[in-house]
């Protein structure tokens, strides 16, 4: 497959574990937004290589086989923050990081919360109407952007993770801002040109 085909593919994969997904709340609004859905997703892979994609794919498709469900572990383990005393009842049932894991995870997250940052002083029309920021923000149903990452990079295989914390390091050395790269990916997939045409700009 061409990487365009490999981003179908994972987005299709992960889109039919998120409409399985059950909520404490009931079925949420966005789980039938399938438009919505594919773009934010795919805005994110497109940065991505094919590697990368073809690593994570696995990672689906092995959950898949087991009866798993990657982006329900995803927002179960942002329930360590959203909702501390649920995620208390259910952590027994993750998978358990390894602690090399666990210390890639946090470095990556602190570089690219600092993109998210930079980001957001630069363009706040956009920053305004996309999640906040910090952990420390977190509320039981409005999850922050770290929290999420920080969910989402758990459910990472070691390789992928190993593929995406390289390939973080090398956009860190050519002074390239992911959240900018994703964020102009996005406003494209709705089309828009520029940050600057963005006024009434609806977010997942």
């Amino acid at each position: 497959m061409n990487k365009k085909e490999l981003i179908e593919t994972l987005v299709e994969l992960e889109y039919e574990a998120f409409d399985k997904t059950r909520n404490v709340g009931g079925r949420a609004a966005c789980q039938n937004d399938w438009p919505t859905f594919n773009i934010m997703r795919s805005s994110q892979y497109m940065t991505w290589t094919e590697e990368m994609l073809e690593c994570y794919i696995r990672d689906f498709k092995e959950a898949n086989a087991q009866g798993w469900n990657l982006i329900t572990e995803k927002y179960a383990r942002m329930m360590e923050s959203t909702v501390p005393e649920e995620f208390e009842q259910l952590k027994d049932r993750l998978p358990v990081l390894s602690d090399w894991q666990k210390k890639v995870i946090e470095q990556i997250v602190e570089i690219q919360v600092k993109w998210m940052e930079e980001f957001s002083e630069e363009h706040p029309n956009i920053s305004s109407r996309a999640r906040l920021i910090h952990t420390s923000e977190d509320q039981p149903y409005d999850t922050s952007y770290e929290t999420y990452l920080r969910g989402e990079l758990g459910t990472y295989s070691e390789e992928t993770l190993a593929k995406y914390a390289e390939f973080i390091v090398k956009l860190s050395q050519e002074k390239k801002n992911l959240a900018e790269m994703i964020m102009k990916n996005t406003i494209e997939l709705y089309g828009y040109s520029s940050f600057d045409e963005i006024k009434e700009l609806e977010w997942m």
